[in-house]
């Protein structure tokens, strides 16, 4: 496997929340983009998001999801997601419960308790753990390993990306703008 993992240490050691605004194309929170940066590398390196390309595509989706690096919580209340056996939302209050949250938008029961197996926290009974900066990024990695993006991010496959995060391609101008300013970084 092609690696430049040291080039990209130095890529994300000098992101600068004027770097994530940049990429965004649009105003960012400042303390989700810092709890970003800061969390970054330790994704980076376990799910070995490791050459530009990859970066890229990451944080160009990320920061679709998250609303231009606004938010770690979906606007929404969760209501559309009510009984959404697909996302396994089986009980009453599923579908708030257990809303987009971290900056992939974790969604769904099940999801929760994939990602929170996985991770070693227990998301079903604690979904607001996703929220948290470092534990929400570390569930932006694991599903973006899970899902084979790496593979597709060096095919610099933005579109096939954006369908297996979103299931369609809502919002795919906005999210290969952004992967490629952060390739030109």
């Amino acid at each position: 496997m092609f690696t430049d993992l040291p080039s990209i240490r130095g890529l994300v050691a000098n992101l600068t929340t004027d770097t994530l605004r940049e990429i965004a194309g649009a105003p960012i929170n400042r303390k989700v983009a810092e709890s970003i940066i800061k969390n970054l590398p330790e994704v980076t390196d376990k799910f070995e998001i490791n050459t530009q390309l990859r970066l890229a595509h990451f944080l160009g989706q990320l920061g679709h999801e998250s609303d231009h690096f606004r938010t770690y919580e979906e606007y929404a209340s969760g209501a559309a997601y009510e009984g959404r056996r697909d996302l396994g939302n089986v009980i009453r209050g599923d579908g708030r419960r257990y809303k987009g949250r971290g900056p992939i938008q974790v969604t769904g029961r099940a999801n929760y308790k994939r990602y929170g197996d996985k991770l070693g926290f227990n998301l079903v009974d604690n979904p607001e753990l996703a929220e948290d900066p470092r534990i929400g990024l570390l569930i932006a990695g694991q599903f973006w390993h899970d899902n084979g993006l790496n593979a597709l991010a060096d095919q610099d496959n933005g579109k096939f990306i954006t369908r297996r995060i979103n299931g369609g391609y809502n919002g795919l101008n906005d999210r290969l703008r952004s992967e490629e300013h952060t390739s030109e970084l």
